[in-house]
């Protein structure tokens, strides 16, 4: 009979914090540890696994095959030690969370997830303000927030830990908006959104002309505005409401966008800090359901 080997879950959070940090020296500064101590526990991990799970050069740190397959049944651990957890000590944790968010993400994504938080976590009182990223950002530096959910660029600077990828399509009321002769009328957010960006960026890469026809910081307004056939926008595919066409090849290929999780500066309180791990489970199970 096989000697049986338990996992030693330390070893496994490091290993994830290392695989979203993208950086030995980033993972230590989020764990608190120094980068030799971080690259030991991995290597402690890869000893009880009998496998290589990273590919280490001085600049970056990548999954390997094996490393690929672990990946899913690590947030499973945890998830599962995490939950447990959870369940134990929720009425240990009291207190006030600011979180900030996109309107677009917190409508389809979060309700369900905050308001479990909430059901599970009595004593901690949720205040949610939705708002343009460059707002939360400004938001979060001025400390009105402990945490804020974010689009950011996927391969732009390193910007919190990544919760969500999303593919991005083109959105009108009419499918055949694309073949229309003349600049392309936008439905847009104000700059810097992200969704805009990547709309001017591809059109203008493509050699189309584009015009500002519609913009409102509200998903409502521009909705409204798609609905009233004043242009196309940029959505995420999954947002893309039953009424409205999702354009096809007529128009550049989008990028996709990213969402990110960012801390405030200093000693998180341990309500935030419960939130922050339960909406990184929570997400991680939307995008893994699965596992």
């Amino acid at each position: 009979m096989p000697r049986l080997i338990n996992l030693d879950l330390d070893l496994v959070r490091t290993f994830l914090v290392v695989t979203e940090q993208k950086s030995f020296t980033r993972a230590g500064g989020r764990l608190g540890r120094s980068q030799s101590a971080v690259s030991l526990q991995i290597r402690r991990l890869e000893d009880q696994l009998g496998q290589a799970l990273l590919s280490r050069d001085p600049r970056h740190v990548i999954l390997t095959e094996q490393g690929e397959a672990f990946l899913p049944q690590a947030r499973r651990l945890l998830r599962v030690n995490d939950d447990i957890l959870a369940g134990l000590a929720a009425d240990d944790v009291e207190g006030e969370v600011r979180l900030g968010a996109p309107e677009d993400f917190a409508t389809i994504h979060l309700p369900t997830v905050l308001g479990a938080f909430a059901r599970s976590h009595p004593k901690i009182a949720l205040t949610v303000t939705c708002d343009l990223t460059l707002n939360l950002l400004d938001r979060l530096q001025n400390g009105e927030l402990d945490l804020a959910l974010v689009k950011r660029e996927p391969l732009g600077p390193d910007l919190g830990v990544r919760v969500w990828r999303e593919p991005l399509v083109w959105v009108a009321l009419d499918p055949d908006f694309a073949i229309k002769e003349g600049p392309v009328s936008l439905v847009a957010a104000p700059s810097p959104c992200v969704y805009r960006k990547r709309a001017v960026a591809a059109l203008e890469m493509d050699g189309r002309s584009w015009r500002a026809a519609y913009t409102s910081p509200s998903l409502a307004g521009q909705l409204a505005a798609l609905r009233g056939g004043l242009g196309v926008t940029v959505l995420p595919r999954e947002m893309v409401p039953d009424d409205l066409s999702v354009l096809g090849e007529d128009l550049p290929r989008l990028a996709d966008a990213e969402i990110a999780l960012l801390r405030a500066k200093g000693t998180a309180p341990a309500a935030a800090e419960r939130l922050a791990d339960y909406i990184l489970a929570a997400l991680d199970r939307q995008r893994h359901p699965t596992v």
